[in-house]
């Protein structure tokens, strides 16, 4: 009775029937047994990058196998169903376009893989780590916002994929893994800048010399597919005149998620060295009388 009913609204055959009620039986089952084997992996591991990695591979099986299983049944089963099947996946793909393009975007990535799992990413406005990829959308572990230094704030962003096709994405690993920081540091026109120069040079080399060693076999390697020609990554120290003192910039090759730790770091060293020099002083607003007498200035008339 059920089935007479179901080819009277269908017009399929008795055939087709169950050949679409095998396929959904099958879809059931395959449900089933991913849950069972998600749990089996849960089970046995505690490891959070063992059961990503578990949940990822078992999910793109399951998602093949239904794959392959709808085009078997489709192949098989005749004109009729083939329009129906057709039909179906047309009005979805209007009802659900913004679902389409967030499919589209996932492919964009697996294929242009702009960004993987791990890496610190800036989308538009939006920066942080990347903790998940799905085929609707990625997830973003936040850094910066009202947090320094492009630290984590702990909240998870959800983006649906299609924002990747039409806003610029910056990947601050890749390339050659490392990004450049700099340090400034302002000291006073009486200072021996000179000295201070020697002093910061050796403190950033100090600091980064094992970077920078890096950094020179990730170039060879990334120049296969970018156009990165850096011929001098070991720190360096720029000297620039500002309004109130002498500006000493560091710059050199950091770590994307230590560039807080490393400031930290050579901004500790500096502070130390600085105090055993009593000619080294850090300039800071401040207001000054001048005395040409006092100070042995020639009077100009």
């Amino acid at each position: 009775m059920i089935l007479s009913k179901i080819q009277s609204l269908t017009g399929l055959a008795e055939a087709q029937i169950y050949s679409l009620l095998s396929y959904f039986t099958i879809l059931l089952f395959l449900y089933l047994l991913k849950v069972a084997i998600m749990r089996i992996v849960w089970k046995n591991t505690n490891d959070p990058e063992k059961r990503y990695k578990g949940r990822k591979t078992i999910n793109t099986v399951y998602y093949i196998f239904i794959i392959l299983i709808f085009f078997a049944i489709i192949s098989q089963s005749g004109e009729k169903i083939t329009e129906i099947f057709g039909f179906l996946t047309l009005g979805i793909s209007f009802a659900l376009q913004d679902i389409v393009k967030c499919f589209a975007g996932w492919v964009y990535i697996v294929w242009k893989n702009p960004f993987s799992i791990g890496d610190r990413v800036e989308i538009g406005d939006l920066k942080g780590d990347v903790i998940d990829i799905h085929f609707f959308r990625f997830s973003l572990m936040e850094i910066g916002n009202w947090v320094d230094a492009d630290q984590s704030t702990g909240r998870v962003m959800h983006l649906p994929n299609s924002i990747i096709l039409n806003s610029p994405i910056a990947n601050f690993g890749q390339g050659f893994k490392f990004i450049w920081n700099e340090i400034p540091v302002l000291l006073t026109f009486e200072s021996d800048w000179k000295t201070a120069k020697k002093i910061l040079l050796d403190v950033a080399n100090k600091n980064s010399e094992h970077i920078s060693a890096k950094a020179e076999k990730y170039v060879r390697e990334s120049s296969k597919n970018f156009m990165i020609m850096y011929k001098n990554l070991t720190p360096t120290v720029y000297t620039s005149v500002k309004d109130s003192g002498v500006m000493l910039t560091i710059r050199y090759l950091s770590n994307p998620q230590k560039r807080r730790t490393s400031e930290e770091e050579i901004w500790e060293e500096i502070l130390i060295r600085f105090a055993e020099y009593a000619d080294i002083d850090f300039a800071y607003p401040t207001q000054r009388f001048f005395n040409n007498k006092l100070e042995c200035k020639e009077f100009v008339q």
